[in-house]
């Protein structure tokens, strides 16, 4: 949430109209992007009300949205989760198409307490088990990164502390290049 607020703040700054839509396995939210004086207010108070329903995210829905309401090249930074590969990949079509309209920008999460267990030195057969699966899950999150790579689509891997100043400076470094 804080990371769409700064990034909507500093997109309204550089002139860019900031936007936001909100989904699980419906639309939950939908701000239209403008460039209006009361448009970071629109903002804050969605997200202010933003709450999860724990359903799984319905991608399809999400592209039929964007498909109907967003009708210009757009910089969609997509903050979502994906644990697995394979999570990755029921999705992946319809990111793909989001792609061929649109500039996505993957933001998700490194497990930071995957990267504890990793920084230790095992003491027993349990702690070497635990280890090895960390290291599973961390190969996989990588392997996401490689995925969306192949396909073209940007992505931000990151910690939950870093997702603000992380998002921020993609979302700058696309502005110096042009991208958008």
């Amino acid at each position: 949430i804080n990371a769409s607020l700064v990034l909507g703040h500093v997109a309204w700054i550089k002139q860019d109209k900031p936007g936001l839509i909100g989904f699980s396995n419906k639309i939950s939210t939908y701000v239209q992007a403008d460039r209006k004086g009361n448009q970071l207010l629109r903002l804050q108070e969605a997200l202010y009300n933003a709450n999860t329903n724990f359903e799984e995210s319905n991608y399809e829905n999400l592209l039929a949205t964007v498909r109907s309401k967003i009708t210009q090249r757009s910089l969609l930074m997509l903050f979502t989760n994906f644990e697995t590969l394979s999570g990755l990949r029921r999705q992946l079509k319809y990111i793909r198409k989001l792609a061929t309209q649109h500039l996505v920008v993957i933001v998700f999460l490194e497990n930071t307490e995957l990267k504890e267990v990793l920084a230790q030195q095992p003491q027993n057969t349990f702690q070497i088990y635990e280890q090895t699966i960390a290291q599973k899950f961390d190969f996989e999150k990588r392997q996401i990164v490689k995925e969306l790579q192949q396909y073209g689509i940007l992505s931000v891997y990151t910690t939950p502390q870093q997702i603000t100043v992380n998002s921020l400076n993609n979302y700058l470094e696309i502005k110096t290049r042009g991208l958008i």
